[in-house]
This record gives structure tokens, sequence and C-alpha cells, in this order.
């Protein structure tokens, strides 16, 4: 296996676009404008799979957001490190909405936003991948 795509359809392809590019800083790898339709495919960095049981979104959504049966089956984890405070900030002002506070979780310090199309996104300090112990 070499990459892990995470492919979302939405109306509101140029909005999306200019969040996920402009906002959160993704760089184009390839993009079209064809009769057949318009996309683009961003790079994310280094990408992992998390498989949860819905008991365990549910703890999940209640340490993000306060209460359980808030998020979808899939849900965007975003690391930005450090800068993560800085960064969702920026983002609240960009289109994202806050579904839940900068709080403290056993695993990093966290942030639930929804992009301008709906997509629930978590904020994130650490990472399981990127800052091993």
């Amino acid at each position: 296996m070499k990459e892990l795509r995470l492919v979302l359809t939405v109306d509101n392809l140029d909005e999306i676009i200019d969040f996920y590019k402009n906002q959160v800083g993704l760089t184009e790898s390839l993009s079209w404008d064809s009769p057949t339709g318009k996309g683009i495919i961003l790079e994310a960095g280094k990408a992992s799979l998390e498989l949860i049981d819905r008991k365990h979104k549910d703890f999940i959504d209640k340490m993000e957001v306060g209460k359980a049966g808030v998020s979808g089956d899939v849900r965007i984890a975003l690391n930005f490190g450090s800068q993560m405070p800085e960064k969702s900030k920026q983002l609240l002002r960009n289109g994202a909405k806050p579904l839940g506070k900068l709080t403290s979780a056993p695993w990093s310090d966290i942030m639930r936003i929804e992009d301008p199309a709906g997509m629930q996104i978590t904020l994130f300090e650490k990472s399981t991948i990127t800052d091993k112990k």
C-alpha cells in the first residue's frame, strides 16, 4: 500500500477547495475541470486510517463536543502540532464552524470544527505517527 486517499463529494466545491488549500494549507497535486466534472487532489502529508466502534465514537464525541451521537461515520482529523490553537482560530475566521471548544483529551489537545460543507474535523496536536515517544 502506497497511499491512503479520502475522497469527499461536495456541492460547494470552490468554497471547499479554498478552505482546504488556502486555509488548512494542503498543497495541490492535481486538479481538473473537464466535461466529466471538476476536482482536485490535495496532498495531506502522512495518512492513517483510524477504525473505531460506535461506543468509542460516542466517547470521542463527548470529549470533543460534550455529547454523544454528534458525528457521523466519517470524520476528518488534522494534526497541526503546536500550531493547532492558532490554526483553529484561523479556520473559524475563514468558513469553519465550532462544534466544541479547545480541550485536552488523554491523547492530545483537540478541537472539533465543521468545514463549510458540513464535514466534521478534529484538529489535534499530538500524533501516534509523528510524535512517538
